[in-house]
């Protein structure tokens, strides 16, 4: 039986309309991907609450509940597990995107957004998204 791995990601959308990237430090599985910031859901913890306490801990900015919109998901079976990852849209938050985990941010504009090689999981998420901009 494989395991179900729960992740919440978010695309934050600044005010010019462009979403935030970040790539996967070296050391970490799929390295040098780009990939929406967020990460795996705690037991007993909400994907909202996750990605809270994500993006507090991974880019140093607070946000809410509230301003987490829900757009998509993505379900994707890999190698060694099957990864159920929830994406959220979110266009408030206090403080500026900053990489505290050694990962390098990015801006991009949603059409730009295939010219950054992604996890297979992140990659059906981008056309919603585009259209959902």
């Amino acid at each position: 039986m494989t395991k179900v791995i729960l992740v919440s990601a978010v695309a934050l959308i600044d005010p010019e309309g462009r979403v935030l990237l970040a790539q996967r430090p070296e050391g970490k599985a799929m390295a040098g991907l780009w990939e929406f910031p967020g990460g795996k859901v705690e037991p007993g913890e909400s994907p909202e609450h996750a990605l809270i306490r994500e993006l507090h801990e991974e880019l140093g900015i607070d946000t809410w509940a509230s301003c987490l919109a829900p757009l998509t998901f993505a379900s994707h079976a890999y190698e060694s597990f099957h990864l159920l990852m929830p994406l959220f849209v979110c266009r408030k938050w206090q403080g500026i995107p900053q990489p505290h985990e050694g990962q390098v941010l990015k801006w991009v504009r949603p059409e730009r957004l295939r010219d950054y090689p992604m996890p297979p999981a992140d990659i059906p998420l981008i056309p919603i998204l585009r259209d959902w901009l």
